[in-house]
């Protein structure tokens, strides 16, 4: 268990877009210095810290001691990465929505966490961090309160969560957020093929549905479309214009099938 009362310093490790994101909040929060970027990838990191006003950056194995070591890497990742800081005076907490908490220990951290951001990242593009939820698991109640303590620093909005919890909440990320988003590909690449017309066409259509999805007491209120009237006519018509795309038609057909069995239970 770590003797600290508070957390005042972090080294952000890992080079990819969570560990942008982080490193960029961290270092505009007041009261909390960003010591440096760790990592394998030397080119990004250094770009990563420069993006953060231009704080030290290397590999892991200089990493610069701190309260708090964030490992932002994929999570096959993890566990390696966490063995080769080092330091162990601190707390380590990774950022991945379905690895376990316990990896930490195993990898000789005895104060240990988990910071993990709810939220889509893509480099070079700013995110609102205060916007963002944040999911805390401590490897004892110490630890969990200062992980939640510095995490409300960086959000409005964290809670505590076992790792059953937090994987639940990383399969709806990918539901709401990857799957939807591959749907905007299928839709921009037919839109393109087959009609010749840009994406832009889309965004309106795409702005209101969100829209309605967060309005509404549950996204389900806002469902339109020939599934729920079950119109087999246009239904049938669409599946024949993805006769030459199977894959796609059958993705159109599961759908299909989703939103009407669960709109008829409304």
């Amino acid at each position: 268990m770590t003797g600290l009362k508070d957390i005042s310093s972090v080294t952000v490790v890992g080079s990819g877009n969570v560990a942008e994101a982080l490193a960029v909040a961290v270092a505009g929060t007041e009261g909390v210095e960003l010591r440096g970027i760790a990592a394998r990838n030397a080119e990004r990191a250094a770009r990563i810290a420069a993006m953060a006003g231009g704080v030290w950056s290397g590999p892991i194995s200089d990493a610069a001691a701190s309260d708090l070591y964030l490992i932002a890497v994929s999570d096959r990742s993890v566990a390696e990465v966490a063995a080769a800081l080092p330091h162990r005076g601190g707390v380590a907490a990774h950022t991945a929505g379905s690895v376990a908490a316990d990896v930490l220990r195993a990898a000789g951290w005895e104060s240990c966490g988990v910071v993990y951001p709810f939220q889509t990242f893509t480099a070079g593009r700013r995110v609102d961090f205060s916007q963002v939820p944040l999911f805390v698991e401590g490897s004892d109640e110490t630890t969990a309160c200062l992980l939640e303590g510095f995490a409300r620093r960086l959000s409005r909005t964290v809670f505590r969560a076992s790792s059953e919890q937090r994987r639940a909440v990383h399969l709806t990320g990918v539901l709401a957020c990857n799957f939807v988003n591959a749907l905007y590909s299928m839709a921009a690449d037919y839109l393109a093929s087959r009609a010749a017309l840009p994406v832009d066409v889309l965004h309106p259509i795409i702005m209101e549905t969100a829209r309605k999805a967060v309005a509404l007491a549950h996204p389900r209120d806002g469902q339109t479309g020939p599934a729920v009237r079950n119109d087999r006519a246009v239904i049938s018509r669409h599946e024949d214009m993805l006769a030459g795309e199977p894959l796609q038609r059958d993705i159109y057909r599961l759908l299909t099938e989703y939103i009407w069995e669960t709109s008829r239970k409304i």
